[in-house]
C-alpha cells in the first residue's frame, strides 16, 4: 500500500442532524431492508416452486428457463428510467408504487393462470421490481453521510439475502402443504402489508444532493454538482463496478432460479435438504455482506481510501469465488462439492454493496439515482441471459448442464474481480469529475 492510498484527514464531511433524525434513519432503513426481503422472497417462488411449475405446466427446462428470462425483459430498462426519476421524483413515492405492482403482478398465478399468465406476470413483476434496488440504495443513502453508508449499504443487500433465507424453508413449507400457487400469494399479500407501513413511516433523507466528499478540491470548493452522465459513464470506478456487479448478478439469477433445481438434480439432495442448504447459501452470503461493511468502514476510519478499503476486498473475493465455482464445476456431489457451492456462491453478494457505495462516492447526489439506475440497468441484463442459457444447457446435456453453468459463472466472477481490482478508484475519478 502506497502514500496514495492514505486517505487526507476530512473536514467536509457531514454530519448526520440530531437524535430524532438518526433514529428516522434507522427506521427507513429497516424498512427498506424488508423492502428487499419482499422483493427476493418474490424472486425466489418460481425457482422454489420449479419441479412443480413444470409438471403442472408441462414446461421443458428450457421453456421454464424462458419463462424466467421474461422477468428481466423489462427490468432493465425500467431500473433505468426509474433510477433517473429519482433524481426528480421522491423516492418514498416509487418506492410505495413499486411495492404495490409487486402485489398485483403475483396474484393471476394464485389465482389459477397458465404459461401466458406466468410469462406475463414475470414480465410485469420484472418491470415493477427493476428499480427496486437502485432506488432503496437511492433511499438510504440519503439518509446518511459518505463515510457512514457502508453499514445502510449493506444492510439493503443483506435484505435481498433474508429474503431468500426465510422464504426458502417457509415458502417450500407452504408449496407443499397448500400448492405453489398459494405461495405466489402469500408474497402478494406481504408486499401489501409493507406498502401500507412505508405509506405511514417512509420519508426520504437530507443527504440526497450531497457532493462527493473527494471531489472537494483542496481550496475546499466542490466540485460540479451537475457532472453529466456521460462523463460519469466513462469513469473506471463506474465501469469496474459494473462489471463486477454484473458477474455478481449472473449468479444470483442463477442461484435464484436453478440451484435448489441442481441440488436435487445434479448433486442428489432431498427437497427439504435442497431448501435448507439454499438457506444457508444465502445465510452465508448476508454474513458476508455485513463482513464487508464492518472491514470496510473499520479501514476507512483508519484513513485507507475506497480503492483499498472497498474495491479491492470486493474484488479480491471475487477472484477466490471464482477459484470456488471453477472447482465446483469438476464434481458431481460430495461435500467438497456443498462447501465450494456455498464459498463460491455465497460470499460474491458483498461486491453488491462495494459497487454501490464506491459508485455513490463519485457522483454527486443529484446524479446518485440515475447513476445506480444506469448501472442496475446494465448489470441485469445478466438474469435475462443466465436463467435461459442454463436451461437450455440442462436440457440438451443433462446434470453436466450443471457443471457447465457453474464453469462460465467461475469465468464471469474471474473477469468481475479482476475489474474490480484494477479500474475502481473513486477519489481518483471523483477529482477528475470535479476538475
Amino acid at each position: 500500500m502506497t502514500d496514495n492510498d492514505v486517505a487526507p484527514v476530512r473536514t467536509t464531511d457531514l454530519s448526520l442532524p440530531g437524535p430524532h433524525s438518526r433514529r428516522r434513519a434507522w427506521i427507513v432503513t429497516g424498512l427498506l431492508v424488508v423492502f428487499m426481503m419482499v422483493n427476493f422472497a418474490d424472486k425466489s417462488v418460481v425457482g422454489l416452486a420449479a419441479d412443480s411449475i413444470r409438471r403442472d405446466l408441462g414446461l421443458s427446462a428450457t421453456s421454464f428457463g424462458l419463462a424466467n428470462s421474461a422477468f428481466f425483459l423489462l427490468f432493465s430498462v425500467c431500473g433505468a428510467a426509474v433510477g433517473l426519476l429519482a433524481d426528480r421524483v421522491r423516492p418514498r413515492w416509487l418506492l410505495l408504487g413499486m411495492a404495490l405492482l409487486w402485489s398485483v403482478a403475483q396474484l393471476p398465478m394464485a389465482l389459477g393462470g397458465g404459461v401466458a399468465v406466468l410469462v406475463a406476470s414475470r414480465i410485469l413483476l420484472g418491470a415493477a421490481e427493476g428499480p427496486a434496488f437502485p432506488v432503496a440504495q437511492h433511499s438510504a443513502l440519503s439518509w446518511f453521510p459518505n463515510h457512514k453508508r457502508n453499514l445502510p449499504g449493506s444492510l439493503i443487500s443483506v435484505g435481498t439475502t433474508l429474503g431468500v433465507v426465510v422464504a426458502a424453508p417457509g415458502l417450500t413449507w407452504v408449496i407443499h402443504h397448500h400448492g405453489w400457487r398459494a405461495a405466489f400469494g402469500l408474497v402478494a399479500a406481504v408486499g401489501v402489508v409493507w406498502a401500507a407501513v412505508w405509506a405511514t413511516l417512509g420519508r426520504d433523507g437530507s443527504h440526497a444532493a450531497d457532493t462527493p466528499v473527494n471531489a472537494v478540491t483542496e481550496a475546499g470548493d466542490p466540485g460540479p454538482a451537475d457532472a453529466p452522465y456521460l462523463r460519469i459513464l466513462r469513469t473506471g470506478s463506474w465501469i469496474g463496478s459494473t462489471v463486477a456487479f454484473f458477474s455478481t448478478y449472473w449468479l444470483t439469477a442463477l442461484a435464484l432460479v436453478w440451484v435448489p433445481s441442481y441440488l436435487r438434480d445434479g448433486l442428489g439432495y432431498s427437497d427439504t435438504a435442497a431448501a435448507n442448504l439454499v438457506a444457508v447459501l444465502w445465510a452465508v452470503n448476508g454474513v458476508a455482506m455485513l463482513g464487508q461493511a464492518g472491514l470496510t468502514g473499520w479501514l476507512l476510519r483508519r484513513g485507507v481510501r475506497s480503492r483499498w478499503a472497498r474495491a479491492r476486498v470486493g474484488g479480491i473475493t471475487l477472484i477466490v469465488c471464482a477459484l470456488c465455482c471453477l472447482g465446483l464445476s469438476g464434481l458431481a456431489g460430495g461435500a467438497l462439492a456443498v462447501v465450494l457451492l456455498i464459498v463460491g456462491f455465497g460470499l460474491p453478494g458483498l461486491m453488491v454493496s462495494v459497487a454501490v457505495t464506491s459508485v455513490a462516492e463519485v457522483v454527486p447526489g443529484r446524479r446518485r439515482g440515475g447513476a445506480l439506475g444506469l448501472m442496475t440497468a446494465v448489470v441485469t441484463t445478466a438474469g435475462l441471459v443466465a436463467p435461459v442459457l442454463t436451461g437450455h444447457l440442462v436440457d440438451t446435456q443433462g446434470t453436466a448442464g450443471y457443471r457447465h453453468a457453474v464453469l462460465l459463472v467461475g469465468a464471469l466472477l474471474l473477469i468481475g474481480g479482476t475489474a474490480a481490482v484494477t479500474l475502481i478508484d473513486p477519489a481518483r475519478d471523483a477529482r477528475r469529475l470535479a476538475a
